[in-house]
């Protein structure tokens, strides 16, 4: 389980980083379920890693749909 969720935060990361880009944050409306995805997923496991990539994941796309007033 611990795979598969780390597996999911790494593409939740990777979609980020390119929504990380001006005028692309709405992106980050699709990438937060994803993330949450993962974060369930993460959360049956005995392990960390990919609950808390899941988490640095929604915390940031949060933080950024905030600053840019969920559109930029």
């Amino acid at each position: 389980m611990n795979l598969i969720s780390l597996l999911i935060g790494l593409v939740a990361l990777l979609w980020a980083l390119v929504a990380f880009i001006p005028f692309l944050g709405w992106m980050y409306w699709f990438i937060l379920p994803i993330a949450f995805v993962g974060l369930g997923i993460g959360a049956l496991s005995s392990h960390r890693g990919g609950r808390n990539l899941n988490i640095v994941v929604l915390v940031v796309g949060a933080i950024r749909l905030l600053i840019g007033h969920g559109i930029f």
